[in-house]
């Protein structure tokens, strides 16, 4: 099975947990079946279940550049992964997977693919609905094949794909764009289904309808011209304009965990993290990020989630209006992880900056210096060894090592290793890095 998972968005509806490097379904929320005492995030959750019911599976992550170590991160080294080297809507974003997918993969044109989003909350039975759908798309009975959920309510939020009979498979009569609520009732009782953005075709009709609206050659020449596709979405591009659509029909959970409202009602404790309440509190979550406890009395209905971004204390469905408040704040990013690592921002002056930083075993920064400010790093724990300036050292717990602007330098970790890094300079920017061949 050759599954696309769109990776999109910084989710800002979970603030403080999500940012643009760590987006929603990176979160880890989730209690680990396999570990206890462990959280996943939504991806790995996916991820992990995909592999489940299909162990040859073919899993292709398309996101932006941002996202790319995060989801290394996550999900390994292994995971495919195709980079959109800016946002371009989903028919771009599909077209450079389809195409990433036969150029450099090796999948062929008769072969199906599936694309769904990254995030839902989903279970098991979910995933062999994703199979089914691989099949139906292979076996070419319609040129696309779009998994429909049963609707348990009539929802203005989602649009609706109208079949023509209330078979398990059907032909697909019409679409309809997001509805009033009485709407929605008439379309419940026509048998509509809530369209989830989850389809499957043959990679060579895809690439196909790819050609016949972007001037490209193959992955590679898209990649490289990708900012002149024109921004638009993978419905409006193909399946408005497709006649041949048939629908699989859905009726196992399916959640969009958009908002800390529906996050929270999938969540199975009502703290992750350094939390208690007492037992005046009725349907309070706390998800806390940071190493001190968060303490909530007497209160009801409400979420609340504290990381190094910020602290959010809400009403739950008030919370779902976070965004246009969020948007306003202007700070860098104060945690994130990496393919690498971690750092997690301690401290932020007018000219210096104090970050804790976790290299894992066997990892390594990029080869880089810096133009506007000095760096002095404190190892912590851990050992491994320091290039400056092409000069190897050795270093340990304990010892300082210190980076005038200007010059070259990373740190290899022989173990897992942790740093305190001080950048000091007039100019803090995370564009002043020039990276550079590393050879030692």
């Amino acid at each position: 099975m050759n599954i696309v998972l769109l990776s999109g968005g910084s989710g800002k509806r979970l603030w403080p947990l999500s940012n643009d490097v760590r987006s929603k379904q990176f979160i880890k929320i989730f209690k680990d079946e396999k570990n206890e005492g462990e959280y996943v995030s939504m991806a790995q959750r996916m991820y992990n279940s995909i592999r489940k019911i299909d162990t040859g599976a073919k899993v292709t992550v398309a996101t932006s550049k941002s996202q790319v170590s995060e989801i290394h991160n996550q999900l390994g080294e292994n995971v495919g992964v195709s980079i959109e080297p800016c946002r371009r809507d989903t028919f771009p974003a599909i077209a450079l997977a389809t195409a990433y997918l036969h150029d450099v993969a090796g999948v062929g044109e008769n072969e199906a693919v599936v694309v769904c989003p990254v995030d839902p909350y989903v279970e098991d039975d979910y995933f062999a609905a994703l199979k089914k759908l691989a099949e139906l798309a292979e076996e070419g009975a319609a040129n696309l094949t779009l998994l429909g959920m049963e609707p348990t309510y009539p929802s203005e939020k989602y649009g609706y794909i109208i079949p023509e009979t209330k078979d398990t498979v059907s032909k697909v009569a019409s679409f309809k764009e997001k509805p009033d609520l009485e709407t929605a009732k008439e379309y419940l009782k026509q048998g509509a289904l809530w369209n989830g953005g989850i389809f499957a075709y043959r990679l060579g009709y895809v690439l196909k309808r790819a050609h016949e609206l972007i001037k490209f050659d193959d992955y590679y020449d898209l990649y490289q011209h990708y900012d002149e596709c024109t921004k638009i979405s993978f419905d409006y591009a193909v399946v408005e304009k497709e006649a041949d659509i048939q629908v699989l029909r859905f009726n196992g959970l399916w959640k969009d965990l958009g908002t800390w409202n529906t996050l929270t009602e999938a969540m199975s404790e009502n703290i992750v993290g350094k939390g208690e309440m007492n037992e005046t509190c009725e349907n309070v979550h706390i998800v806390n990020d940071l190493d001190v406890p968060v303490l909530a009395m007497g209160l009801k209905d409400v979420v609340i989630s504290a990381s190094p971004e910020g602290i959010l204390v809400s009403d739950k469905a008030q919370s779902s209006y976070i965004k246009p408040f969020v948007d306003k704040y202007e700070q860098p990013i104060m945690f994130a992880e990496k393919s690498w690592g971690s750092y997690l921002v301690l401290d932020v002056e007018k000219e210096s900056m104090t970050i804790k930083v976790t290299l894992h075993k066997g990892h390594s920064m990029n080869y880089h210096s810096h133009q506007n400010r000095d760096e002095v790093w404190t190892i912590i724990s851990g050992n491994g060894r320091t290039v400056v300036d092409g000069m190897v050292q050795n270093v340990k717990a304990g010892d300082v090592v210190t980076m005038q602007a200007g010059c070259r330098h990373t740190i290899i970790a022989d173990s897992e290793l942790q740093l305190i890094e001080i950048q000091l300079g007039k100019e803090i920017s995370v564009h002043d890095k020039k990276k550079y061949k590393l050879e030692i």
